[in-house]
């Protein structure tokens, strides 16, 4: 069996450390003799078997990459325990902060990262330090993001979502586009007229299914090319061809349907010295979710999207979600911010208005429950030592604009019987 490059005091059992560990310090792929157990410092095992016509014992090499990449790829139940823990601290981190932009996305093919990094295995991968844990830096996405906004800008893809390559912005006598403002201007060798944009994104930490990352194989016929060797097989030329042998060769992926959730910070305070017309309106959330739509559709995250791979869409339903809890949360700091009185009456208000919204044709016969509610806030507001004028008249009005709506009074009468008229003074 392999074995990791490691002190023996450490042992070979690695199987609770992170896939990052796993495949980095702790791969199993240095082959030993499996008779003799000499260590061989090659990425095959050395094992005997009878083969041929003479039946003989040969020497056979057992090439150790495939089970190497298998034991990197499981996912304990604590890695994805750590994996949900750190997509909550972001959520966490960004849900109280101004200017966050998030939005949730899942890959609809596999995805890939970190490929030129140094490895054994010839390609790397990306994993997240000290947790070891597969993810997208936020460069890679600042990259990606601020070229899907020039190729919107350069109007070759029709509708630009406002997106323009013009100079409109001034600081400091220095011209600036959108494009600038948001990711930043980098000045040619020489020029010191770099600008800070106003954006700033984060990592994003991949939510995998199931229970392991999977092994994808690309398998390059130019490789005598590439490295500029004459071989017989290649047919002794260097040159580029069709004739040039097969590499397969192993690399880590994650399966279509992982999860992303992408934040972005916004500097609120600089993008209004920088472009106070973006800071408002949402202008620069709009054209920071056409960016994202254009680069999950036509550009894809990661490595490798040329063929294919880093493609995503939005979920809508997290969106939906996202939306309807931040609508809830405003709605609760709005109710905490009144009086109890005017929260007496907003509940009024919302409760006929959803009633009346929901059936418009129909009405409560009198002395029922909504009529009930109206006398209730009536004589709350006559009686509440704590009410002021001003919240006894919007309790009158209130009554008088939706108890006829949804209950079969007439609303002359229920003026003298509330004595409506006494409160708005």
């Amino acid at each position: 069996m392999p074995i990791a490059a490691v002190p023996i005091y450490l042992g070979q059992d690695f199987s609770s450390a992170s896939p990052g560990l796993r495949f980095g310090m702790y791969l199993p792929l240095w082959g030993v003799n499996r008779r003799t157990r000499e260590l061989l410092w090659s990425t095959s095992d050395i094992d005997h078997a009878v083969r041929g016509q003479q039946r003989e014992e040969r020497e056979i090499k057992v090439e150790n990459k495939t089970f190497a990449l298998q034991q990197a790829c499981r996912l304990t139940a604590q890695d994805k325990a750590t994996m949900r823990a750190l997509a909550q601290r972001q959520a966490h981190a960004a849900q109280p902060a101004p200017g966050m932009f998030t939005l949730e996305a899942t890959a609809s093919a596999p995805f890939t990262t970190g490929l030129g990094n140094e490895h054994p295995l010839e390609n790397g991968f990306a994993f997240l330090n000290p947790y070891g844990l597969p993810y997208l830096p936020g460069s890679g996405v600042k990259g990606v993001l601020r070229r899907a906004a020039r190729e919107l800008a350069s109007g070759d893809w029709g509708d630009g979502h406002g997106w323009s390559q013009e100079k409109i912005h001034l600081l400091d006598r220095v011209e600036l586009s959108t494009i600038d403002v948001l990711f930043g201007r980098e000045s040619a060798d020489g020029d010191s007229e770099h600008v800070r944009g106003a954006l700033s994104f984060w990592d994003a930490i991949p939510q995998i299914p199931g229970d392991s990352l999977a092994v994808d194989i690309m398998t390059p016929h130019q490789s005598h090319y590439y490295q500029q060797r004459q071989e017989s097989r290649s047919g002794g030329s260097a040159s580029p061809h069709d004739s040039g042998a097969p590499n397969p060769i192993s690399f880590l992926t994650l399966p279509p349907g992982t999860g992303f959730t992408f934040h972005v910070a916004c500097d609120a305070a600089r993008l209004e010295l920088l472009a106070p017309d973006l800071a408002h309106d949402g202008r620069w959330q709009a054209l920071l979710g056409a960016a994202f739509e254009h680069a999950f559709e036509w550009l894809g995250f990661g490595a490798k999207t040329a063929v294919g791979y880093g493609a995503m869409q939005v979920d809508e339903r997290a969106r939906h979600q996202r939306r309807q809890a931040r609508a809830e949360a405003e709605k609760a700091r709005h109710t905490a911010s009144l009086s109890p009185a005017q929260q007496a009456i907003e509940a009024f208000v919302a409760e006929l208005r959803a009633k009346h919204e929901q059936f418009p044709a129909y009405k409560e016969k009198p002395n029922a429950a909504f009529h009930t509610q109206a006398r209730a806030l009536a004589r709350a507001a006559h009686e509440g030592a704590d009410w002021s004028a001003e919240e006894k008249r919007a309790a009158a009005e209130a009554i008088e604009t939706w108890l006829p709506r949804v209950v079969q009074v007439d609303v002359k009468d229920e003026r003298k019987k509330l004595k409506l008229a006494a409160l708005k003074g």
